[in-house]
């Protein structure tokens, strides 16, 4: 029998590709991936670091599953990714269950804890930012996320992803269209660009923007119907992706695009690299150049020496923009950081407040803009069955942080299928929807 090895993953998708890399990697040596902890012989935690809550929820997942190493077959426990790349010497000291800890280029070091069974092997990236085509996906069959460059080269103040992941090192092209050929024979219909940063694509091999190029060629895979962006950092945003998007059928009309704050002396603050000018500049063009697109964004409240000026001129730039779709964060202070010496000058309380402010805002907007839609018909990808109705997404969605469509239909329909959709109600987040 395969001996069974249960891998839980927290935090972003870029997280759960590489933790999808490891399943694979261990498949090839023989072993099988368990859903449930209680089954298995050794479990991997792929930890986030990126801000407090992450980092909470990472230590807490850790303990939970190190209580099987008590009361189930858990014989070992291995702990990876941001967390341990930042803390590893922390962690050590503080959790004693835990067998070993790995950084986030530790691949090879992990599967040297694992026992080879003699069935072939896969690639082994002995490179320390190669990155292995095969995957045993962790989402649905009909989507995956596709990461196309590890690490970052922006010096914003407030994060920590260059300490955990390095300096931004893109995939080849050639390697990134291999593995989208790949993920498209196992049936996968929607792919979901991601990296640290989706921009800077190409820059460090081929010394220019090719993002674009990519999405082109993503664009001609058979069998592949939406490819979406996600992490575009404003700064840098290469214009002729518009172009692309604009004119590529299977590009979503759809774009993830951080902007964290538009008050200049907080944008400075932050070394984002842009002026509120340039950014209102290039938020209009996106919409200009592509009719009809969804905007997602990211935003900061809280940062410190945010007055309560700067925070009303964001809440306005938002009542104004109406994004199509909005998240937003409280801040946090990380160790290592620019902005860590400038402290924690918001109290805790006063940051929540524009948190519920911000929210409460962006809730009315996506409520109107959903009420817009009722009575048409909308194309939808089928994610679930749940009860009698099915679930599923509009072009303008991505999965699991974007809203959904709730589907009726006198006849079974096919998970993973794009169907047009009549949508009969619309509320805050979700649309309901019915097919003939």
């Amino acid at each position: 029998m395969r001996r069974k090895v249960h891998i839980i993953t927290v935090g972003c998708p870029k997280n759960q590709v590489d933790s999808e890399v490891l399943a694979a990697q261990l498949v090839a040596r023989g072993y099988s991936i368990t859903k449930s902890p209680a089954e298995a012989e050794v479990a991997v935690v792929n930890t986030c670091g990126f801000i407090n809550p992450a980092k909470r929820e990472s230590i807490d997942t850790i303990l939970e599953i190190a209580e099987h190493k008590k009361t189930g077959n858990l014989k070992k426990l291995l702990v990876t990714g941001c967390l341990v790349e930042r803390y590893k010497k922390e962690l050590r000291e503080g959790i004693g269950e835990v067998d070993a800890f790995y950084g986030t280029h530790e691949l090879d070091s992990i599967l040297s804890e694992f026992k080879f069974d003699g069935e072939k092997v896969l690639a082994r990236p002995h490179e320390k930012y190669e990155m292995v085509a095969d995957r045993v996906l962790s989402t649905p069959g009909h989507y995956a996320y596709l990461k196309i460059s590890e690490g970052c080269d922006n010096p914003c103040s407030f994060c920590a992803i260059p300490l955990m992941r390095g300096v931004h090192v893109s995939k080849r092209l050639e390697d990134v269209i291999h593995e989208a050929e790949l993920l498209a024979q196992k049936g996968v219909r929607e792919l979901i660009i991601v990296a640290q940063d989706t921009t800077y694509y190409g820059i460090d091999i081929y010394r220019k923007h090719e993002l674009a190029n990519l999405l082109q060629k993503l664009n001609e895979i058979e069998g592949i119907e939406w490819i979406r962006l996600m992490y575009a950092y404003p700064a840098k945003f290469p214009e002729d992706v518009l172009d692309v998007m604009r004119e590529s059928p299977r590009i979503c009309k759809y774009v993830d695009i951080p902007i964290q704050h538009v008050s200049d002396n907080i944008l400075k603050s932050m070394r984002r690299g842009i002026t509120r000018r340039r950014l209102e500049e290039l938020l209009f063009k996106i919409r200009e150049k592509v009719p009809g697109i969804a905007i997602r964004t990211t935003l900061i409240v809280g940062y410190p020496g945010e007055t309560e000026r700067e925070f009303e001129e964001l809440y306005d730039f938002v009542r104004n923009f109406k994004f199509e779709r909005l998240g937003a964060f409280t801040y946090s202070v990380e160790e290592g950081t620019t902005a860590a010496p400038l402290g924690d000058t918001v109290s805790q309380e006063e940051k929540e407040r524009r948190h519920a402010l911000i929210t409460e805002l962006q809730r009315e907007i996506i409520g109107e803009l959903n009420r817009a839609k009722v009575g048409k018909q909308l194309d939808v990808i089928i994610d679930r069955k749940d009860g009698k109705n099915f679930v599923g997404r509009t072009s303008h969605d991505a999965p699991e942080i974007d809203s959904e469509v709730v589907v009726s239909s006198q006849k079974k329909l096919e998970v993973g299928k794009i169907l047009k959709v009549a949508i009969d109600e619309a509320y805050e987040h979700d649309l309901y929807g019915t097919v003939d």
